[in-house]
């Protein structure tokens, strides 16, 4: 699906882009490209005015500030749009040049009527470019976008965008939207010192405010059937390890758009519109073709159950349908017909879950397109309905009454439709009835016919995501550690091995996962032997089992040995030890229970002298357990760590802090052993 692509290439956009791994061109590259020397021109009044302005509050870390950020949203009366932007920035470190970037998108809808940019020296004449200094690329922000002839991007680079600067630029653009609807973020990475959102309509037009993750600020009539917003002084939204998604956090102002006569185009007033929007678009698109429903026949015959036939179908569409985006303006949003999708063995997120629907259909199975964010927390209970709110399709499968397997675990309990599987078609490694913890607990648009409603989808056990490592070890007397390990992985943690064995291409490359593990826990070590286990059969745990031998694992001191009883694996995080009080919550990417147990048989001639202290630890959010017994002249360590909920509050970091530290306190604990002679001499 798409996402909305903005006029700047703003700290924002280029953080989407680079996370969705999009970015075409780097910031580098394009300051690199023009073609011929930046033309001296004065830079306009406006930008000049800024230059006596003074930069708002920042820290010695901060690569820019946005002295200005001003849109224009015209909206005409035949449905077109006019949009003007104007930025100006003041680079203050050497890492602030890409902010002398500007970015506009081009296709068979939306064109640019003026694009320029300036840049003020602190000492010298000034810059200034046009639209015939941009370079046009490849559509940046979206997978395969070197694929596309008719979309695409162009990038100005504003000349001498260096420390001290002030660079600055304007678009104009013209397009025919799909759906009346605008977002303004006005917050970025950067602060802001201030920032100016105009909404022109025409005449019996009326528009809907929805303010997001921040105070209402009320608007200036400034003419007929036109307002203003403006906010000034924005702090900078400093990233931080594990914090939500940008899109939950930003402030930001949602315009929901009303033409007069009630056209199709007008933004959305409730989820209801919006999944009725989408139901429209999905009309027809998964009827069968005769080759489909043949394929569906060769794939379930011989299946007795409606389960076994669901996963047969479900396996086919997510490892033998190859995903391919090109989305070009509503192919953002309607899928291929499904007959087109099997034919071509490939297409996106909506067509794998057209082509999915399509086929359970055949076998009497209903199933409902899911609109989605793939990153928890960018939407919540309390979020309008917006047109480019989602980034993902997949489906919510309707069980039958037969289908009450075990392994159905992440099911939506609907209070009509009865038990909903959600599943995504596109995830080629989570087997049918799980959901990776990402998408756990997020919130998603479910369209059924007559309906569109934002539903939470659902929180999976713990014991569904997890590491169970059981380890037969032997001590030395000279310290020398040696055994065997077996090293199970479930849900996620199972995924995440098969997708790091599925990127390599050398089979000596397949002891490198287990090597990274146990030089995270050791000094020095040597693996005696190593093999996987259910590589392929994803509704298997994966599993590892390896010996290793540690030489000088335990400590000496005097004739004394000290042996640190957690061996493998560390569930410490450092990510609240920071100067800087946290400002966001926490987000864990799901529920999950690890589970570790360690046999280490005594030297002969030694004998336990003092043992740690076991650790209990026990919040909402999640919990660790730990214990170290002797047993018949052998150390048992046990531990039991569990995350149970998957985001936790800025007002409870002090009680996140301290179960890491008593984790930290537990992995560092040893067993102090001495020679069986001091007890004798005694």
């Amino acid at each position: 699906m798409n996402s909305k692509l903005w006029f700047s290439l703003s700290k924002q956009l280029r953080r989407n882009m680079c996370n969705s791994g999009f970015l075409a061109l780097s910031v580098c590259t394009v300051c690199g490209m023009l073609l011929a020397p930046p033309a001296r021109a004065d830079a306009p009044a406006w930008l000049h005015a800024l230059t006596s302005v003074s930069v708002p509050e920042h820290d010695d870390r901060t690569d820019a500030a946005l002295l200005l950020s001003e849109d224009v949203l015209t909206v005409q009366p035949n449905g077109k749009m006019k949009r003007f932007a104007r930025r100006a920035y003041k680079i203050l470190r050497t890492k602030g040049k890409e902010y002398g970037i500007a970015h506009a998108n081009v296709d068979a809808e939306t064109k640019i009527l003026n694009m320029k940019g300036w840049c003020i020296p602190a000492q010298g004449k000034d810059y200034e470019v046009k639209e015939k200094d941009a370079i046009e690329t490849s559509l940046a922000g979206v997978a395969n976008g070197e694929l596309v002839s008719d979309l695409r991007t162009k990038l100005l680079s504003i000349p001498a965008a260096d420390t001290g600067n002030i660079v600055g630029y304007e678009i104009e653009q013209e397009e025919r939207p799909l759906v009346f609807q605008e977002v303004w973020m006005f917050q970025d990475e950067i602060p802001v010192r201030e920032a100016r959102f105009t909404l022109q309509l025409p005449p019996g037009w009326e528009y809907k405010a929805t303010w997001l993750n921040f105070a209402e600020v009320k608007p200036t009539a400034v003419g007929d059937n036109a307002w203003q917003w403006a906010v000034k002084d924005m702090k900078a939204i400093r990233t931080e390890e594990d914090m939500p998604p940008w899109r939950g956090i930003a402030a930001q102002l949602l315009i929901t758009i009303l033409p007069p006569s009630g056209s199709a185009r007008k933004g959305f007033e409730s989820w209801k519109d919006m999944g009725s929007w989408e139901w429209n678009l999905i009309q027809g698109r998964r009827d069968p073709s005769a080759e489909l429903k043949q394929k569906v026949a060769d794939l379930t015959t011989g299946k007795a159950t409606t389960f076994a036939k669901m996963s047969a179908l479900a396996e086919y569409v997510q490892r033998d349908i190859r995903y391919v985006a090109i989305e070009l303006g509503i192919g953002g949003w309607q899928p291929h017909p499904a007959g087109d999708v099997y034919n071509h063995h490939y297409g996106d997120c909506k067509d794998k879950a057209t082509l999915l629907s399509a086929m359970l259909k055949e076998i009497g199975v209903d199933s409902y397109y899911l609109s989605i964010n793939a990153t928890r927390g960018a939407v919540n209970g309390q979020t309008p309905p917006q047109m480019y709110l989602f980034d993902h399709e997949i489906l919510g499968i309707r069980m039958p009454n037969d289908a009450k397997e075990a392994s159905l675990e992440a099911i939506y309990p609907h209070p009509t439709l009865g038990r909903i599987l959600i599943f995504d078609p596109t995830d080629e490694l989570t087997p049918f009835g799980q959901l990776r913890g990402g998408l756990q607990a997020s919130y998603g648009l479910l369209v059924t016919p007559d309906s569109g409603e934002l539903i939470e989808l659902p929180l999976l056990p713990s014991t569904a995501t997890g590491i169970h490592r059981a380890a037969t070890l032997a001590l030395s007397a000279t310290g020398t550690l040696s055994g065997d390990v077996v090293d199970i992985r479930l849900g996620d943690f199972a995924s995440l091995q098969r997708n790091v064995y599925q990127q390599m291409k050398k089979k000596e490359d397949q002891i490198k996962p287990i090597e990274t593990l146990l030089s995270h826990s050791f000094g020095t070590y040597q693996i005696t032997k190593a093999s996987i286990g259910n590589l392929d059969v994803r509704n298997q745990p994966f599993t590892y089992h390896y010996s290793f031998v540690v030489p000088a694992y335990a400590k000496t001191a005097g004739d004394l040995l000290l042996v640190r009883t957690r061996v493998l694996g560390e569930k410490y995080s450092d990510i609240l030890e920071k100067k800087e009080p946290r400002k966001y919550p926490v987000e864990f990417e799901g529920p999950r229970t690890d589970v570790d147990r360690v046999e280490i048989k005594l030297p002969e001639g030694f004998q336990v002298d003092e043992l740690p202290l076991p650790t209990d630890a026990d919040y909402p959010f999640g919990s660790y357990h730990s214990k170290t017994e002797l047993k018949d002249n052998v150390l048992v360590y046990t531990r039991t760590f569990e995350i149970k909920q998957v985001s936790v509050p800025v007002e409870k970091m002090d009680d996140l802090r301290k179960f890491y530290r008593m984790i930290a306190n537990d992995e560092r604990s040893t067993a102090v052993l001495k020679p069986a002679s001091q007890a004798t001499a005694k």
